[in-house]
């Protein structure tokens, strides 16, 4: 039985209102809505994001949620606790090694047999006897990455912290190529330290991808602007747009207004699983001289007496 947490799933504590649970449902399905965002996990994020809001809108699904995890769903059709809740019994009356946990014999969770190490029915696992045995806890931590990172992939050092011992150890990253803002990189072992020599957990390192100045990121796209001179943009000629790859010359089209968009193929960022890319489109914006000498003054000046050309019709 695979545990799901919908809160961390909706970005919410687990004493959140109703209220902010809503605000982050409608935040985040406009943000994974398949309609508005074509990444490939897109479609997947959103399904996952509608089925945690189910639940913990719902005031009887979610305090069943709370109790049982994922097995809120058959307590709630039978009206009785899931098979094998009903015969735990927490004895903590010993203490010295005599108290115990008694499972009472039945199927038990398979959340716990993770917690306890598969043990069942009528194992006594003291505090200070043998074989208590748990693995640990899973971690998460952000990775903020450039946007050529993102696109060619790399390595990257990381040092952590524990906050336990104060000591710190320093880790080597391998970025995938294509990676987007949102995914994880799994660092098996790597996370919180488990009981009784039980293994450790795993370190998720979740991708920010850093602003970058020169593009604006759509699904697999990126989007620029190409300053263009007035008459560049009427008589046509050649601009200079800066690329993943560096700069590349490009045809302006005679007659180009504001806004007209120059497509480069494949200069975009890499297509999950297809093995290509997305496009940069270049929009071009025109640009006019903060000051204009006597001679180009007089230019403008007979341009706007010869032309009957209105902007403003």
């Amino acid at each position: 039985m695979e545990y799901k947490d919908y809160y961390a799933t909706l970005g919410v504590k687990k004493d959140a209102s109703q209220d902010d649970i809503q605000k982050a449902y409608r935040k985040l399905a406009r943000k994974y809505h398949p309609d508005v965002n074509k990444a490939p996990e897109a479609e997947v994020k959103f399904k996952e994001i509608g089925e945690a809001y189910e639940v913990l809108k719902d005031e009887e699904k979610r305090q069943k949620y709370d109790q049982y995890g994922s097995a809120w769903k058959r307590a709630q059709q039978t009206g009785a606790p899931p098979p094998g809740w009903e015969g735990i019994n927490f004895d903590f009356g010993g203490m010295g090694g005599q108290g115990g946990f008694d499972f009472g014999g039945g199927e038990f969770s398979s959340f716990f047999d993770m917690l306890f190490g598969g043990r069942r029915g009528g194992a006594a696992a003291g505090f200070g006897g043998q074989g208590f045995r748990g693995g640990g806890g899973d971690s998460e931590a952000a990775l903020s990455i450039s946007l050529e990172e993102a696109v060619r992939g790399g390595k990257r050092e990381i040092t952590l912290s524990d906050p336990g011992t104060g000591q710190r150890r320093t880790l080597s990253v391998k970025i995938p190529e294509g990676v987007r803002a949102g995914q994880r990189i799994r660092l098996a072992g790597q996370g919180q330290p488990g009981l009784g020599g039980g293994p450790a957990g795993d370190l998720y390192l979740k991708i920010e991808v850093e602003p970058d100045p020169r593009f604006r990121v759509e699904g697999s796209d990126l989007h620029s602007s190409v300053p263009v001179a007035p008459w560049e943009a009427a008589l046509g000629g050649d601009a200079e747009v800066q690329t993943l790859d560096g700069a590349v010359r490009v045809k302006i089209p005679a007659g180009s207004s504001s806004g007209r968009k120059i497509r480069l193929r494949g200069r975009g960022l890499p297509q999950a699983g297809s093995g290509q890319k997305g496009d940069l489109l270049a929009e071009i914006r025109i640009v006019v001289p903060e000051q204009l000498s006597e001679r180009e003054r007089e230019l403008f000046e007979q341009l706007a007496e010869a032309s009957s050309f209105r902007a403003r019709a």
